[in-house]
């Protein structure tokens, strides 16, 4: 079956609800979930982006300005704002699944968690100086720390998707559109 079939049959499957990526800073969220968008005739948003555009100022300049919690408290906000909308693969922040509030939100829709070794991650986000979370003497184990604290977590997926060196931002959106039949029920037919 062709993925433009897949798609519209996942799409049907979906009833429009929304698709959340999540996972660690450099998984891809962002670039993948545009792949998805495109392919499943959905509209996209990254919430860093959103944050950034409410905010009129970069998360670097929010988590000087505000710290971590004051960042959180926004991207919580815009979360809540974008939940309200139907038909959207939202890109979320690596952290947004530390509030439990933000479960709620979450959970409306399908969440699908990009899980990527920390040695690809590395890879991806050296020399990365926008990650405000990064700018610390050891990098690597920042990384490992963090992603350590979140994988139960992002565990909490109804999807998880592995990713490789070798998968392009394309092939992964596929797969994930190939894969969420296994997590969705059927829509129940009224004439049967």
């Amino acid at each position: 079956m062709q993925i433009a079939d897949t798609a519209e049959r996942v799409r049907d499957l979906l009833r429009g609800i929304n698709l959340y990526l999540i996972g660690m800073m450099g998984s891809g969220k962002t670039t993948v979930g545009r792949f998805l968008a495109a392919k499943m005739g959905y509209g996209f948003c990254d919430t860093d982006a959103v944050i950034e555009k409410v905010a009129g100022q970069s998360i670097n300049d929010i988590f000087k300005s505000d710290g971590e919690e004051g960042f959180r408290e926004l991207e919580s906000k815009v979360l809540g704002e974008l939940s309200a909308y139907t038909r959207l693969a939202i890109a979320t922040g690596g952290g947004i699944v530390v509030r439990r509030e933000n479960w709620s939100y979450l959970q409306q829709g399908l969440v699908v968690w990009l899980d990527v070794p920390v040695e690809i991650l590395l890879s991806r986000l050296a020399g990365d100086i926008t990650r405000p979370l990064l700018q610390v003497p050891d990098p690597a184990g920042e990384l490992q720390t963090r992603l350590a604290q979140r994988q139960r977590l992002y565990a909490q997926a109804d999807l998880r998707i592995t990713v490789t060196h070798e998968e392009t931002p394309a092939q992964i959106a596929a797969r994930i559109i190939e894969t969420i039949p296994t997590v969705l029920k059927p829509p129940i037919n009224p004439e049967n």
